[in-house]
């Protein structure tokens, strides 16, 4: 989402660090690029100057000016001013209240609510150990209805059985009936997917306040577009008024989304962004944290988030299990195999090599789609072999590599390159393993700030 603006900021700081010492005349000309780095993200024109003013006025304190590394003490400035715009310290959902906890989900169609309402449960369940009930209130379209049933089927939670014929009736009865029956079954966290319109409307409103007034949610959040830019920051604005909202889900940021609503839905609305959505799949929703987008933004990369994303994937007897393995020298194919699935559910290579620090700028100029292909013969290659030839890779002569290119349609030459570069792995992996892979792992999470 922000992909474009982190490259002309990072342009811009690139030339300040450039200077040995900053002048007013240096900071003006990096304020007025910055400013135009905002406007053309999309970014709220007040927010913009508001931001550049603070920016500037602390970036020509003598502090900064007297320091040795002035143009980094910018960037600094820069990076604390945009987790403070992104809303400071990171929001959790509100789940302290008796059960079942009512959570409203608003907004207009086409912002991706009912598919938000199903990452959600799931989050709440996976993540939570939540039992979630849905219920499907948007009773003019029964498509809706329809989606709502189907995704509560893939997540595992109960869906509220809203008649899809018609003869619904008032969704504000149908809400409180599903509040009332969630109760009755134990479900802890309720979780109700209103109806939405092009646009907001007086029609639309009067409909939600009387279901607010109704089931009396704990939480009623926003789901916005963050295509649509500075359009998302007004129908915050619209539904904040009459809802008084809590928060913010950014839906399809992973799309060419400019940043624009992200940076400016805080300062303009002044609720936080809870959850982001990253794409399509009921997984593709994670919780937002100011300080690593920030982080991002600049090119800092994010390395939590990766900590993150690994920790999902990797338990401690797989990595108890391996490390035993590699200290034996026992690691074969198959296990390769195991670590290079792992690897492809944290996400692609492109998006795990930006949250390194500079990792923007490995990228660039990099053949991505190459990198991402290659994987994908690797594993094609894998694929193609026998257990046995897995498990025993010194088995694999001529005839065998001759059919393991054939059925994954690759050439012999990829799958003798392959290999040569699995055994230059494990022979590295096993040095590494022998230094002391407990001292490695207790020195990295100093290093992070977590030990």
């Amino acid at each position: 989402m922000f992909e474009s603006l982190g490259e002309k900021l990072e342009a811009v700081f690139r030339r300040l660090r450039g200077h040995g010492t900053l002048t007013e005349k240096n900071i003006e000309e990096a304020m007025r690029e910055v400013r135009l780095a905002l406007l053309e993200a999309d970014v709220n024109f007040r927010v913009v100057k508001d931001f550049v003013d603070r920016v500037k006025s602390q970036s020509l304190g003598q502090e900064v000016l007297a320091s040795l590394s002035p143009g980094q003490q910018v960037v600094k400035i820069v990076n604390a001013e945009l987790v403070a715009l992104l809303g400071g310290q990171y929001s959790d959902l509100n789940l302290s209240a008796p059960p079942p906890v009512v959570i409203m989900l608003v907004g207009l169609n086409g912002s991706g609510k009912t598919t938000t309402t199903g990452k959600l449960a799931r989050f709440l369940k996976l993540e939570r150990r939540r039992s979630p009930y849905l219920i499907p209130a948007d009773t003019y379209r029964p498509a809706a209805i329809d989606q709502l049933r189907i995704i509560a089927g893939e997540v595992g939670v109960p869906v509220h059985p809203t008649p899809n014929d018609g003869s619904a009736g008032d969704p504000v009865a149908v809400a409180q009936a599903g509040v009332d029956a969630a109760r009755r079954q134990g479900n802890d966290v309720v979780l109700i997917d209103t109806a939405g319109r092009r646009q907001i409307d007086e029609e639309l409103m009067v409909e939600l306040e009387r279901m607010k007034a109704a089931v009396h949610p704990h939480q009623t959040l926003l789901v916005a577009d963050a295509m649509t830019g500075q359009e998302a920051v007004n129908v915050a604005t619209g539904f904040h008024n009459r809802l008084a909202l809590d928060g913010v889900i950014l839906t399809k940021v992973e799309g060419d989304a400019r940043g624009g609503a992200a940076l400016s839905l805080r300062a303009v609305a002044g609720k936080p962004i809870l959850f982001v959505g990253v794409g399509e799949k009921l997984d593709a929703l994670e919780p937002f944290h100011p300080e690593r987008a920030a982080s991002r933004i600049l090119g800092m990369g994010d390395v939590l988030s990766l900590i993150e994303k690994a920790e999902k994937v990797y338990d401690q007897r797989q990595a108890e299990i391996l490390e035993k393995k590699l200290r034996k020298n026992q690691f074969t194919l198959e296990d390769f195999q195991a670590q290079m699935s792992m690897v492809k559910k944290m996400g692609s290579v492109t998006d795990l090599v930006s949250m390194l620090p500079g990792g923007k700028k490995l990228l660039q100029g990099a053949d991505t789609e190459a990198a991402e292909k290659e994987f994908k013969h690797i594993e094609a290659i894998m694929s193609s072999m026998t257990r046995e030839e897995r498990q025993k890779p010194e088995i694999l002569n001529g005839s065998r590599r001759r059919r393991i290119a054939s059925g994954s349609g690759t050439s012999v030459a990829e799958v003798n390159r392959f290999l040569k570069q699995y055994l230059e792995a494990k022979k590295m992996m096993s040095k590494i393993s022998k230094l002391g892979m407990g001292k490695m792992g207790r020195g990295l999470s100093s290093l992070l700030g977590n030990g």
